[in-house]
């Protein structure tokens, strides 16, 4: 297999323009986690019947029968074990009560921001919690600053006990925020996303990070090779296409060191690092 990669880099425009350069090339397969399972999936169909076998990662498959392979992450799932762990937080440590400040990423992704916001929140019944704030930051210096003035707005009315963040940069610029407004023991973070950064903060001292659900990329990105090379290869029918499975998240907890230790191992052995 010769492989070529590309970064569309979240530009919509930009995945149009490959997958038109891949057409015009005559390549025989895309392995691609699509900007949007609307639009982007409409360019890869005219891929497929230009003769191209399309494999996708990371999307929600609505209708898309040319596809030969799916793998994506449920992301309901992503913020329903984060909110699991946030729901047993506030009964065991909080009274059963909370201020919770939300940070999204709605503007750039929003089905998959929302669903995982709705996972999240489901948690909450029977609970009293009161959100103070629901506001996009993906980036980490953006979320830093976003979170930065939630708490200052907050101050005087009762403070913000639970951040929860939907991606990765959002979980870490809401730590940051946390410790730099002094406020590690009194505002906690609850976050998306697992990669070297969210380890070393679930194991700081300091307690601002306490819970973050992953996705497992590597095996998103493993599949969806296999299955396209599969299929090129000639050792897949028609009848398996359009079909999506679900990569189970990992939830990591500060009170688990023993599962962030096993998952800092296996991150470091699949990264070369």
């Amino acid at each position: 297999v010769t492989l070529m990669t590309a970064n569309t880099n979240n530009d919509q425009s930009k995945e149009a323009e490959l997958i038109n350069t891949y057409i015009s090339q005559g390549i025989d397969g895309i392995a691609i986690a699509p900007q949007n399972d609307v639009s982007s999936m409409q360019m890869l169909e005219t891929a497929y019947n230009a003769g191209i076998e399309i494999a996708v990662g990371n999307t929600k498959l609505q209708d898309a029968p040319f596809v030969c392979g799916g793998y994506t992450s449920d992301n309901y799932n992503l913020g329903e074990l984060t909110g699991q762990k946030a729901r047993e937080f506030i009964e065991n440590e909080l009274g059963g009560s909370a201020r919770i400040a939300l940070v999204r990423f709605d503007s750039q992704l929003p089905d998959q921001s929302s669903a995982r916001q709705q996972g999240f929140l489901d948690q909450r019944e029977g609970l009293d919690i009161e959100i103070v704030a629901e506001q996009d930051a993906w980036q980490p210096a953006d979320a830093v600053q976003v979170v930065g003035d939630i708490l200052t707005a907050n101050e005087a009315s009762g403070g913000v006990d639970i951040v929860w963040a939907a991606n990765d940069g959002g979980t870490i610029g809401s730590v940051m925020a946390v410790r730099n407004a002094g406020k590690a023991g009194e505002t906690f973070v609850f976050g998306t996303d697992a990669a070297e950064q969210q380890v070393e903060m679930l194991r700081a001292d300091d307690n601002v990070l306490q819970c973050v659900t992953g996705q497992d990329p590597y095996t998103i990105g493993y599949n969806t090779m296999e299955v396209l090379i599969q299929t090129l290869m000639g050792e897949r029918d028609s009848s398996e296409y359009g079909k999506e499975v679900i990569v189970d998240g990992i939830c990591l907890s500060r009170d688990d060191t023993a599962g962030i230790d096993e998952f800092a191992t296996q991150l470091a052995e699949r990264t070369g690092n």
